[in-house]
């Protein structure tokens, strides 16, 4: 059963269980998940009411945009709920393979740094789209439902939380990888998708707390 189908009980036991995956990889994204389908609710909530109709062409355009945008965010970080891991798992299974001769100790470090970056891949792909759901946010706090503005800074604290949550497991995964210049650059990405995310998330949350 994929992590996405199981009731929250469900996959909060597992998270809690003494089983090492689903972990922060796929709880992140679950995160940013959750961040993006408030955004949607908020925009749900807006469209067709009165207090929209007050809004200008270009302000109605923005908010049907990016619900649009949001909404489909949410499906993808949904599949990297998944897809975290089993590319965790894909390590693990790399990590039996046989070590007794040279040639099967070689073959198993290719494989398991060619996994590790498969590892890694997916959680950068999460801070990716769970920056993307920032990007949109800031257009619902200002001219969103005012009766669930809170929700529109909630979900900002969600996305930004999850993107930082997957770079903690992008950057982890690094350190078993030898190509340093390829490391190199994955660090400074990561280094810029947080201060953008954080830079993102407190404008929204600056607006909400001004309406409160």
């Amino acid at each position: 059963m994929l992590l996405v189908d199981k009731t929250v009980k469900d996959f909060v036991a597992q998270v809690a269980s003494n089983e090492p995956a689903p972990g922060g990889g796929s709880v992140s994204a679950l995160a940013s998940s959750l961040g993006a389908a408030l955004t949607a609710m908020v925009g749900n909530l807006t469209v067709g009411r009165k207090a929209y109709e007050k809004l200008t062409d270009d302000q109605k355009s923005q908010l049907d945009e990016n619900l649009a945008k949001v909404t489909k965010l949410v499906e993808r970080l949904n599949e990297l709920i998944d897809e975290d891991t089993s590319a965790f798992n894909d390590y693990m299974e790399a990590m039996k393979l046989p070590k007794e001769t040279d040639e099967e100790k070689a073959a198993r470090k290719a494989a398991m740094e060619e996994a590790l970056k498969k590892a890694m891949e997916v959680p950068l792909d999460a801070a990716k789209q769970s920056l993307e759901v920032l990007k949109l946010q800031k257009v619902f706090a200002e001219y969103g439902n005012q009766n669930a503005i809170t929700d529109a800074g909630v979900g900002a604290l969600l996305a930004c939380s999850g993107l930082e949550g997957a770079v903690f497991n992008v950057l982890i995964n690094l350190g078993g990888i030898s190509d340093q210049d390829y490391v190199a650059n994955i660090k400074k990405e990561c280094e810029s998708l947080v201060n953008s995310g954080k830079e993102l998330r407190d404008e929204t949350v600056k607006i909400v707390y001004s309406k409160l």
